[in-house]
């Protein structure tokens, strides 16, 4: 099985409970009524990003669904917490590209989004034989990947929180894979 459609997606939940804020979180991602199993980091070739709203209408409730998860939750009051997804997509689509997952403290959205940028990018750039100065910053290495023409782009998902006073926070970040059976026939014959 080889996903073709995957559609990224982020929640936020709070409750005095641990659990429910993880289903709020998971509510608030729109795939609180799917089994997610949780893979590793790999964006298969010629996999099509779509729109969550179009994505939502492709799983259904009950259905084990595989997925790449950042979570990450808190108790205590003013802290930040943040999830994020991020892809690294190769100019060639016959080969596959990297998701990264990242969940941290204190950090604001678009530094987990650049890390989780970055992350991934660098996972891709080593597969493809792209050298790179580690050192550099992010954006200076974005312009070596981009520049050396094999990494097309690279993008991010991210949900931040602040935890409330005796209540559980939990931010998720997801690339959720659509099952090829539920693709409409027409797209499943062109994969």
């Amino acid at each position: 099985m080889v996903p073709t459609h995957l559609f990224l997606t982020r929640g936020v939940g709070v409750h005095k409970e641990k659990l429910a804020s993880f289903e709020q979180a998971l509510r608030g991602a729109g795939i609180a009524y799917c089994n997610l199993v949780s893979v590793s980091s790999i964006l298969p070739p010629n996999c099509k990003i779509i729109p969550r709203k179009r994505g939502e209408t492709l799983v259904n409730p009950g259905e084990i669904t595989y997925c790449v998860m950042a979570r990450s939750e808190t108790n205590e009051r003013n802290r930040l917490i943040s999830a994020s997804i991020g892809l690294a997509i190769p100019t060639d689509r016959r080969t596959y590209g990297y998701l990264s997952e990242h969940h941290a403290y204190g950090e604001t959205d678009e530094e987990s989004g650049e890390y989780t940028e970055d992350l991934a990018a660098q996972m891709l750039a080593t597969t493809l034989g792209i050298e790179f100065d580690a050192n550099l910053a992010w954006k200076e290495r974005e312009q070596v990947f981009k520049m050396g023409g094999k990494i097309v782009r690279t993008l991010n998902i991210t949900q931040s929180a602040i935890g409330k006073a005796n209540k559980w926070t939990t931010v998720v970040a997801l690339a959720v894979f659509v099952p090829l059976e539920n693709l409409p026939k027409k797209v499943r014959t062109r994969h």
